[in-house]
């Protein structure tokens, strides 16, 4: 028979496995950058907090960082990190080194460098987004493998946790790094 403390212990062991399980299936999960694709917005090694509801009630807006499932057609496994550039219907161009959305040229303080390649002009689908590194010319992202459904989105990166150097939230879309 087990004793009233043993009983407690158990009882508030299982409430903060419980509630953890809550928090990281539905709110909050962590993540660790793995790759230079967002430099200089996130280095390798970076460690953020990932938010999962915000997009499921206000959906998303150009600028996000998202962490999403890999799409099929890219062929990758692990889950990938990188900003929304186009939202549905938006006609996404890149020309002499500048990303146009709708014939407007973007301003991006957070890119690494301009891209060298020019690319569309593309239409984004229906529900879904097209993203990019921030690092241009170093990531594997929409202009290769096409857009991302709504559905594969995890959640948007919300809070860099690590390096202490670094702290600091990341939902402002012009100044992340």
């Amino acid at each position: 028979m087990l004793t009233k403390e043993i009983k407690e212990w158990l009882s508030t062991i299982l409430t903060a496995v419980i509630l953890f399980l809550i928090i990281h299936t539905f709110l909050v999960e962590g993540r660790v950058i793995p790759s230079v694709s967002m430099v200089p917005t996130l280095q390798v090694g970076d460690r953020l907090l990932i938010e999962k509801v915000s997009h499921k009630i206000k959906g998303f807006s150009r600028g996000d960082i998202v962490v999403f499932k890999a799409p099929s057609r890219s062929g990758l496994k692990e889950d990938l990190i990188k900003r929304v550039i186009g939202l549905p219907g938006d006609t996404i161009l890149i020309k002499s080194g500048l990303v146009y959305v709708n014939n407007s040229a973007l301003q991006e303080p957070y890119i690494a460098e301009k891209p060298l390649q020019d690319f569309g002009p593309f239409t984004v689908e229906k529900n879904s987004l097209f993203v990019m590194g921030d690092n241009r010319n170093n990531s594997f992202d929409s202009r290769y493998w096409g857009t991302v459904p709504y559905n594969l989105v995890i959640g948007k990166a919300w809070v860099r946790y690590y390096p202490l150097n670094r702290i600091g939230l990341l939902t402002d879309k012009k100044t992340n790094s």
